[in-house]
């Protein structure tokens, strides 16, 4: 007669390879002879195997965050970078996660770090640094279609860091500080332009007034006044020297002389010196 310490054991051992409690985010898939058992994936909750003839794989349902590596990267204008990222992707059939491929997440960090080389190289230095949620949703979509097969569903994909050469970095400097400095002419000019107008629509108004002028005259006189100083400004109309300079015109004459006395006078101070 087997004793009864033996039953225990036997009883106890059976228990241990036949009782299975799952997670509320695990799936398990289940072998038996090497064959699914039939319903697909199981859990979660208790579950009950045949010892020695059932087997069983856990797969989790969570997301999982996979940093891809850093990876070289020509770009179609023939920039070399330096690019990681990040992709977040879950098992939402632990049967095609199980049976298609061998193991899901090295599958999908692969055929992530190709993607990124093969997408990046197919845009221009331009579009990587200023369309980049473009470039990441074309990268969802793509991984998404090539791991839906395997049961994995590529919820996002983000650009990390894209790393510059030096020299790269260099000329887009003096290239943005060439833009900005081509910006601060620009405005100057239109300043400039504006203000041309604005004179051309004073002008115009006092020329109709022209008591407007000494107005004018008498205004910045006061602006100067109330600075307390001893400079005293006082405008004189040209037209107060009108007569003078069409008398000169008249008479070239008058013209040669004045010259002729200037240069005696600038001769005979270069003699006293």
């Amino acid at each position: 007669m087997i004793p009864i310490y033996v039953l225990i054991f036997f009883v106890v051992l059976f228990l241990i390879n036949s009782i299975k409690i799952l997670k509320e985010y695990e799936r398990a898939v289940v072998f038996r002879l090497g064959r699914v058992t039939a319903g697909g994936s199981k859990g979660p909750g208790l579950m009950i195997l045949i010892p020695f003839i059932d087997k069983m794989k856990k797969v989790t349902l969570r997301t999982i965050v996979h940093d891809v590596p850093t990876q070289d990267v020509i770009t179609l204008d023939n920039v070399t970078l330096k690019v990681n990222a990040v992709v977040y992707f879950r098992v939402i059939d632990a049967e095609k996660a199980t049976i298609e491929v061998e193991d899901y997440f090295y599958a999908t960090s692969q055929l992530s770090q190709t993607l990124l080389r093969s997408v990046l190289g197919q845009s221009e230095l331009d579009e990587i640094l200023s369309k980049r949620d473009k470039l990441n949703l074309q990268l969802q979509k793509i991984i998404d279609a090539h791991t839906d097969p395997w049961g994995v569903k590529v919820s996002n994909v983000e650009i990390k860091q894209v790393d510059l050469p030096q020299e790269m970095q260099r000329a887009m400097a003096r290239q943005a500080e060439a833009e900005r400095y081509r910006r601060a002419k620009v405005i100057a000019a239109e300043g400039e332009f504006q203000a041309s107008q604005k004179l051309t629509d004073a002008a115009r108004v006092i020329s109709t007034q022209p008591s407007a002028l000494t107005l004018r005259y008498l205004q910045t006189l006061t602006e100067i006044a109330a600075e307390n100083n001893s400079t005293t400004i006082f405008p004189i109309p040209i037209d107060l020297f009108k007569p003078f300079i069409e008398n000169m015109a008249k008479n070239p004459e008058v013209i040669k002389q004045l010259t002729k006395q200037e240069k005696k006078e600038s001769g005979t101070e270069k003699d006293e010196e």
